[in-house]
């Protein structure tokens, strides 16, 4: 069944009613349950002025849970260019690589993590979208000054997020491991590799093309349970496909009282047949049929549930799945 390893993106969706603090600590108590279980790595995502997810900055968070777990690899999943200047982020992820050696990833993507275009500009200072042209001059500059500022140390293992054919055009021309947005942008996944497998050239971070998939994923013992526990990301889900970004994350019980619109039904069960959602056995398919489809080295599971214990105990029975099928 699933013959890769498995890894985590953790979105720290904050509980509705919930004060910051509480997220942060089920966060730490979260990596330190994956470093146990034997998952490769835990990558932390990039958001701003959302009360469903935590602003919490993916260099901090990695920081502090390196701190107090042993082996998984750690780091951003990712940061996003156009919010910070290439010397700092060489600085910072070199940094955890060299008091973390071979353990710290760096995961740059290009969104600016945020829907709202006045926050947008704030985190720019006032400039605009980034061009393809200024994107790829950041990421460029970000792995030329991690080799200049850290040269004598260890340094963190670069990646490039991408949910488009641009993306992986990127990668490919740059030499670098690709994780591809599929919980975010299923649709584009196959022409995103497609072209970065053909376009790949190798470099001093990778000799040939390796790829990462990211996968909405959702299990429980029954198929009813997974969907319940689903639902209260349905509702967040429901308001970006609005524009909405201010949607706060319900409990399951409000969720499953949720009035969807017959169309925004339809997209959600569009959306999660292209996931992994169901009972174990319904997972460990799923996963097994996306990392053969995607050619993957290496999936990574995202799990927006409400409570902590449900979320860890999703990744449990991922792992129990895995595990059983190794020789």
């Amino acid at each position: 069944m699933i013959n890769v390893p498995l890894s985590a993106l953790e979105v720290a969706m904050v509980q509705a009613g919930a004060d910051p603090a509480a997220t942060l600590r089920d966060t730490a108590a979260f990596a330190g349950h994956l470093d146990r279980l034997g998952y490769r790595r835990l990558w932390y995502a990039e958001h701003h002025h959302s009360p469903a997810i935590g602003a919490f900055p993916p260099v901090v968070l990695t920081a502090h849970t390196a701190a107090s777990t042993s082996s998984i690899r750690l780091g951003s999943g990712g940061v996003m260019a156009p919010n910070h200047t290439p010397l700092m982020l060489a600085e910072q992820f070199g940094t955890l690589a060299a008091l973390h050696p071979d353990r710290i990833d760096l995961g740059i993507g290009r969104g600016p993590g945020v829907l709202d275009e006045t926050v947008a500009r704030a985190l720019r200072r006032g400039a605009g979208p980034i061009t393809d042209a200024e994107y790829r001059a950041e990421v460029a500059s970000t792995l030329r000054l991690l080799v200049e500022e850290m040269a004598l140390g260890p340094l963190p293992e670069p990646w490039l997020l991408a949910s488009s054919t641009a993306g992986g055009a990127l990668a490919a021309e740059l030499g670098l491991p690709i994780a591809v947005a599929h919980h975010i942008r299923p649709g584009h996944t196959l022409s995103a590799l497609e072209r970065y497998r053909a376009d790949f050239t190798p470099s001093r971070w990778c000799a040939e093309p390796r790829v990462l998939v990211c996968v909405e994923t959702v299990c429980a013992e029954t198929r009813e349970e997974a969907e319940r526990l689903g639902g209260p990301m349905n509702v967040v889900k429901a308001g970006l496909m609005q524009g909405v970004s201010d949607v706060p994350f319900p409990t399951p019980a409000d969720a499953a009282a949720h009035a969807f619109t017959p169309q925004e039904r339809h997209a959600l069960r569009a959306f999660r047949a292209q996931q992994a959602v169901g009972t174990p056995e319904t997972v460990a398919g799923r996963l097994t049929e996306l990392a053969e489809a995607t050619g993957a080295d290496e999936l990574m599971l995202v799990t927006p549930v409400y409570a902590l214990a449900d979320r860890v105990r999703s990744y449990e029975l991922v792992g129990r799945q895995a595990a059983a099928a190794q020789p």
